[in-house]
């Protein structure tokens, strides 16, 4: 699992309490501390909730170090949509106002070098979902870097849509299925979480009637797939009239462990 500095940010939904004594602690520890952004300016520098009188103050150029636009500064949608949202930061300066400048590039920085240098493929790590695109949904996995996981890799049972197994702001557990080592880009994999075959199978046994949902049909009308939990598919005899996705009572004909298929009987 992945070190709590690398949460993805908003995990805890905590914002670290900042007062004149910490604030040198963190700053000479490089500490990653949380907050939450009140406002974006004229000029897209953020603005940290603090209390205590101290206002946090995240230059343009401290926001990100990721996506960058050809004048060197993250684009301006990017600054202005951080707004009511976590962010995860290291204390740059503190001023004689109370002003504390706060640096998110940093963070971004240091998480990068961790994809690059320390995670592994196969590693489990925790995310949330940021976005959903029709191939695949795109997960922070801490330090505000995002990976991929496609489509194909969120469910065994063939889904039309991410949205039958993820939600934007869902919490999940996620693995790394590669690392493209000199960029940082990262594809994740979400079905090797739902459990193996053997785990999900264990549920079940011949002569069982559960409940189904209609995944799949065979353009030679040889047999309907249907999915019995999101990792485990067993296959029906064609029935006209049913659609992707309807759910069905089924009838457990036969589990072949060896070749790790199940036959069902619509019911």
């Amino acid at each position: 699992m992945n070190s709590l500095k690398f949460k993805p940010e908003g995990w805890n939904n905590e914002i670290t309490p900042l007062d004149q004594d910490s604030i040198n602690h963190y700053r000479q520890k490089k500490e990653t501390l949380q907050g939450l952004v009140k406002k974006c300016d004229n000029d897209y520098n953020l603005y940290i909730q603090f209390e205590n009188g101290l206002t946090g103050i995240m230059p343009r150029q401290e926001i990100e170090a990721i996506n960058i636009g050809e004048e060197g500064l993250p684009k301006t949608n990017l600054c202005t949509g951080k707004v009511h949202k976590f962010v995860q930061f290291k204390i740059k300066e503190a001023k004689d106002d109370n002003r504390v400048i706060v640096s998110r590039r940093e963070v971004q920085e240091e998480a990068l070098e961790w994809v690059k240098n320390d995670l592994q493929e196969g590693a489990k790590v925790t995310g949330i979902v940021k976005s959903i695109k029709p191939y695949g949904a795109f997960i922070e996995i801490g330090g505000g870097i995002v990976g991929l996981a496609h489509i194909e890799d969120l469910s065994v049972a063939r889904i039309k849509t991410p949205y039958e197994r993820l939600n934007i702001g869902q919490k999940v557990e996620i693995v790394v299925k590669s690392i493209e080592r000199d960029t940082g880009k990262v594809i994740l994999s979400y079905k090797e979480t739902l459990g193996t075959w053997e785990e999900n199978v264990k549920n079940f046994m011949t002569g069982m009637k559960t409940k189904g949902i209609v995944r799949e049909t065979e353009k030679h009308k040889n047999g309907i797939f249907i999915e019995l939990t999101p990792n485990l598919v067993g296959m029906a005899e064609y029935e006209e009239g049913l659609t992707y996705g309807q759910p069905v009572d089924v009838y457990i004909k036969k589990i072949d462990n060896q070749r790790k298929k199940i036959k069902l009987l619509i019911v």
